[in-house]
């Protein structure tokens, strides 16, 4: 698997920046991060617990921390911090940007929401770990 080479966040364009050592360099925007964070929040627990993601046009990352040799934690500004970023992961995220953001607008379409709809309240009962 490629390594990272160079990771610049943009915050005027809202692009993370990376570059690897095969050669690969992708500008994935923060909106496709936040949408597909790695997170139980996001992921679920299992296979039919995703949570569609809305809102997340103009989501910032105002912090990025790494976590040991493998991986990134990004903080997003809307207060989601506990996705796990790696390094695989995020050349998933670059090199199939295009299918992934068809993939989001579909689902979007499915559930009937658009892409600036706010995010539902948190309902009682829920994961309360992340």
């Amino acid at each position: 698997m490629p390594a990272p080479t160079e990771i610049t966040v943009h915050q005027q364009s809202r692009v993370l920046e990376i570059a690897f050592d095969d050669g690969a360099r992708f500008r994935i925007p923060f909106e496709l991060l936040r949408v597909y964070s790695p997170s139980a929040e996001v992921m679920g627990h299992g296979p039919g617990q995703e949570v569609l993601q809305t809102g997340k046009r103009d989501v910032l990352i105002t912090g990025l921390e790494p976590v040991g040799h493998y991986a990134v934690r990004p903080e997003f500004s809307d207060g989601h911090a506990s996705g796990l970023f790696a390094w695989d992961y995020l050349y998933k995220l670059g090199s199939q940007q295009d299918a992934l953001w068809r993939d989001y607008e579909a689902r979007l379409a499915a559930a009937g929401k658009g892409r600036d709809d706010a995010m539902p309240a948190k309902a009682g009962g829920s994961c309360h770990s992340h």
